[in-house]
């Protein structure tokens, strides 16, 4: 009897202790602090992007200096 009160003790302790935490993700803060780093992050993937396009860019401009400079020798 007392093994069954022990557990069901912890179900309703459980229940109590996390259910701030469930009621926090429908709260409107929530929503808008976890938009608000979905902007962050998708500001640094674009900033990345654009940053890891402009080196390929470069690279593929050099790569055609090169060869044209190996043209030109020849």
């Amino acid at each position: 009897m007392s093994n069954s009160m022990g557990v069901a003790s912890v179900f309703v302790l459980s229940s109590l202790l996390l259910s701030p935490l469930a009621m926090a993700e429908e709260s409107p803060a929530f929503v808008a602090r976890n938009a608000q780093l979905s902007a962050v992050h998708q500001e640094a993937r674009d900033a990345y992007a654009a940053q890891h396009s402009e080196a390929a860019k470069d690279v593929r401009q050099t790569a055609s200096q090169a060869a044209d400079n190996d043209a030109s020798d020849s």
